[in-house]
């Protein structure tokens, strides 16, 4: 991580734990909003006027969390508004690596190596991991905003004039029932895995699995009766789940250790995981060979390094 502007150890994915052994993710860092008039949003400072091609977005296609941002660009078209740049998947000992492999990108915006060296361009002090995604103004040299649950929305709502879909991803209407949803899923399943897979003790593991497994089984049941989570209306609770059931069965089951039953044993689970990614824009954000290069190249899960063949998935077969 950084600590004051400087690199002082090989990456680690596990920064902190609870009392009882629990992996405890890193809080954003940056929290700036994009608005259509530049006004300061919910947080941050003001400044941020939505405009085209004023700013780029760094993800990893490895990462739920930055999977999340590219999605809500491709529903709200706006991939000819805001550029992309893709790391490689592979985690080296400085972080995130911008390159050629497995059809990663430079970074030819402002042509550094590693994503931290983005972190310490926009803040020569900066403390703390340097994450996926980075949402980065042109304009003013710096990052905007690296939380993607916020990314997500300044997508939805602050690019409104420029954005070319249909697509409302937090209707006024179930806002209040998006936010409680939203929040059950990340702490039992889209951070319930991870729990599971950066346990430092059996109980946290075991109680992070049991979450796990309770969350897809409630979500097994409330998508038997509907297409989306909310009705026939896509939300954002519907990109948060998506990003976390599509790596299911190629990292979580195994190398995460949530291995009670593959996705398949759950059929409305896997009937909507097909649906979305038949929607136009989708399936190019999934990419099942940086999935398992990303998640396989972390030393303190695979030591050795070897990646599995399998499995074998295609959720673009009729089921």
């Amino acid at each position: 991580m950084l600590v004051n502007g400087q690199w002082v150890e090989n990456w680690q994915p596990v920064q902190a734990i609870d009392q009882e052994g629990g992996f405890v993710r890193q809080i954003s860092s940056f929290r700036n909003w994009i608005t259509p008039d530049g006004r300061a949003g919910q947080t941050g400072e003001g400044g941020f006027e939505a405009e085209k091609e004023r700013y780029h977005l760094y993800v990893a296609l490895i990462c739920p969390w930055a999977s999340r941002t590219l999605i809500a660009r491709e529903l709200k078209g706006l991939t000819d508004i805001v550029s992309v740049s893709v790391v490689e998947p592979q985690l080296s000992d400085f972080g995130w690596r911008f390159g050629h492999a497995f059809s990663a990108n430079i970074d030819s915006l402002n042509h550094k190596q590693y994503m931290h060296e983005i972190y310490t361009l926009a803040d020569p002090n900066f403390t703390g991991r340097a994450t996926v995604p980075v949402l980065w103004d042109k304009k003013r040299k710096t990052i905007v905003n690296n939380e993607s649950s916020d990314i997500v929305r300044m997508f939805n709502s602050g690019f409104a004039d420029l954005a070319q879909s249909d697509y409302e991803l937090y209707p006024e209407k179930l806002q209040s029932e998006i936010d409680v949803l939203n929040e059950q899923i990340y702490q039992k399943l889209n951070n319930g895995v991870y729990r599971a897979g950066f346990a430092t003790t059996q109980i946290a593991y075991e109680h992070a699995v049991a979450d796990v497994f309770e969350m897809l089984e409630q979500l097994e049941v409330r998508l038997s009766q509907r297409r989306y989570v909310f009705g026939n209306e896509l939300t954002e609770t519907d990109i948060r789940l998506f990003v976390t059931l599509i790596r299911f069965d190629v990292a979580y089951h195994g190398l995460f250790k949530c291995n009670l039953k593959q996705l398949r044993y759950y059929p409305h689970l896997t009937r909507y995981v097909q649906d979305i990614l038949m929607i136009p824009g989708i399936a190019q954000t999934v990419n099942f060979e940086h999935i398992k290069q990303g998640y396989y190249s972390i030393k303190s899960l695979n030591p050795l390094g070897i990646v599995p063949v399998g499995p074998e998935i295609n959720f673009q077969l009729p089921l």
